[in-house]
């Protein structure tokens, strides 16, 4: 019988932005959950054309956290040798991408702390539009459910365990 990692969703309700931040919580954890008890090559290996693998949607994500919540929610400027690709080098370790992403949520956390009103703007224009937090809570919910999702698959292809 294949091992799950299912756990139910959050029921925090207690204001906009905490409860945006605990769904959003959430589906990191499920991310991060996907790589539990993998080695080096589980992590990396390519079982979709695509060559999605699980390390690189975890170096994916962190990007995103970096670009949204640091760049466009907090202002900071934009680093070159950012890695927004899903392909991850050989000579980076899961455990270095998965601390990396780690950092990057602690970092986002604090931005969206610190700003604090989902009606806050962000700093920075998205495509000329100026959205609010609310929106990028929105957006990197999305974003990052959409990619527990293919980790999920990717992880039921590895050894058989499911859940959210």
């Amino acid at each position: 019988m294949a091992q799950t990692q299912r756990r139910p969703v959050p029921r925090n309700d207690s204001g906009e932005l905490d409860t945006a931040l605990a769904f959003l919580t959430f589906n990191r954890e499920c991310v991060l959950k996907k790589t539990d008890g993998l080695d080096e090559e589980q992590l990396r290996r390519v079982l979709v054309r695509t060559g999605t693998n699980l390390l690189g949607l975890v170096q994916h994500l962190a990007f995103a956290e970096r670009y949204w919540f640091g760049q466009h929610l907090a202002g900071a400027k934009h680093h070159k040798g950012s890695r927004s690709s899903m392909k991850v080098p050989a000579e980076r370790s899961a455990e270095e991408v998965v601390s990396d992403y780690r950092t990057a949520i602690a970092d986002s956390d604090a931005a969206i702390l610190a700003a604090g009103d989902p009606e806050t703007y962000l700093a920075k224009l998205v495509d000329g539009e100026r959205l609010t937090l609310r929106w990028l809570m929105a957006h990197m919910t999305t974003e990052t459910a959409r990619h527990a999702g293919h980790a999920d698959i990717i992880r039921e292809q590895i050894d058989g365990t499911t859940g959210r």
